[in-house]
């Protein structure tokens, strides 16, 4: 895991500032089309079931490969860290326990497990491809994040990251993160265009 973490840090400085800020040459031939492309690959993370499960359409977390209702009633909350009493950090503890507690046992990260707001749930599951490509580059239902922000969040935070290092028993994202990086930057680089737009 370190030294993935560090090759992709690696990967990362060598893109250089003009591909972290989604900066984009209108007249390079193909951009569109490469970026529409890269979009799919983007698409196919953000509904991954490691991530979609926190960004479902309600207010009830799903769980598993399968995506299923949270256990438990748990409940997305004022702060999208759980209702009262049943946060999310009262089962889920600062990191993935040991592979011998099996697969039952909730997972965890140093961040601390939380879904969005309820006033920008970021909902992922069901959404069409076209709807969640407005829906991700909208500052006004994203946080307020512009193309580097939102590039910066996909690579640092603890809580996207852990879907490629998900314990035992759950399916990582398939897409390596490298690569889901790169799908990322070919897109912002041609503009970021949505299916059907």
């Amino acid at each position: 895991m370190i030294r993935s973490c560090l090759a992709l840090a690696l990967f990362l400085a060598a893109c250089g500032e003009e591909t972290a800020g989604g900066s984009h040459d209108p007249s390079s031939p193909g951009s569109h089309e490469a970026g529409l492309a890269a979009f799919e690959t983007v698409r196919g993370v953000l509904q991954h079931p490691r991530c979609q499960n926190c960004h479902p359409a309600g207010d009830v977390p799903l769980q598993g490969n399968d995506s299923r209702p949270h256990k438990q009633l748990v409940q997305r909350g004022p702060t999208g860290h759980g209702m009262a009493g049943a946060e999310c950090t009262a089962c889920h503890g600062p990191a993935n326990p040991p592979d011998s507690y099996g697969a039952a046992v909730p997972p965890g990260v140093v961040s601390g497990w939380h879904m969005p707001p309820p006033e920008l749930p970021m909902v992922f599951v069901g959404l069409a491809p076209g709807a969640l490509c407005e829906q991700i580059k909208d500052p006004a239902r994203n946080g307020g994040k512009d193309m580097a922000a939102l590039r910066a969040h996909l690579h640092d935070d603890p809580l996207v990251l852990w879907g490629w290092d998900p314990g035992f028993g759950r399916e990582p994202v398939a897409t390596p993160h490298a690569e889901f990086i790169a799908a990322w930057e070919t897109w912002a680089r041609a503009g970021a265009p949505c299916p059907g737009g």
